[in-house]
């Protein structure tokens, strides 16, 4: 093996060991920060944006990757309306590179999976005052629920108000703007029901 492969292997020993310890885990001073953080579950090294924890509830034996956005509210110490803006179940996978950005509630049921890059928001911008920026205009926020055992594939969006059913797969890069029911296949943009099983 030669000096630069050597150096090459100590660097990532190094920073996969680093990575385990900086870890977000329930009993962590980051992890108390949580409304509630359950035990066996972690966010992984790095997050991306994370604020609003004691607003966000995680279950049990969670995993939620690299570089995944998690938030309540809008910005850091920002008042919320509750302790429960976002709730993700037992047994949840967190893809890497995801975001879910919760103002007023969403739901992610128990074993449920988000592929890598996937988007959940339960708001909205407005675009009727022609005099303000889209950017600066709001919609209501409306709650988004993600049932039992679904997936959600890669680089998929979850809008406000859907509410996804029990065993549910969301194709890749789906974007769901309506309620889908219980034991579907969806795709498409917006996403569409192709399969009931």
């Amino acid at each position: 093996m030669t000096f630069r492969a050597r150096r090459a292997d100590l660097m990532l020993n190094a920073y996969e060991w680093y990575a385990r310890r900086a870890a977000i885990h329930p009993k962590g001073k980051r992890g108390k920060k949580f409304s509630c953080f359950g035990e066996g579950s972690i966010i992984c090294f790095p997050p991306a944006a994370l604020f609003g924890e004691h607003a966000i509830r995680i279950g049990v034996d969670t995993l939620i990757g690299p570089y995944v956005s998690l938030s309540a509210g809008m910005a850091p110490n920002q008042e919320l309306l509750s302790d429960r803006i976002v709730q993700i179940g037992d047994r949840v996978l967190i893809g890497r590179g995801s975001s879910i950005v919760g103002h007023f509630e969403i739901v992610i049921e128990d074993d449920v999976f988000f592929g890598p890059n996937v988007y959940v928001t339960d708001q909205n911008h407005g675009f009727d005052n022609k005099e303000l920026p889209i950017g600066k205009q709001t919609k209501p926020e409306e709650p988004v629920r993600i049932g039992w055992g679904s997936w959600i594939g890669t680089n998929s969006v979850v809008l406000p108000g859907v509410t996804i059913g029990k065993q549910v797969t969301v194709g890749a890069g789906s974007i769901v703007t309506s309620d889908l029911p219980d034991h579907c296949v969806a795709v498409g943009s917006p996403a569409r029901v192709i399969q009931q099983f």
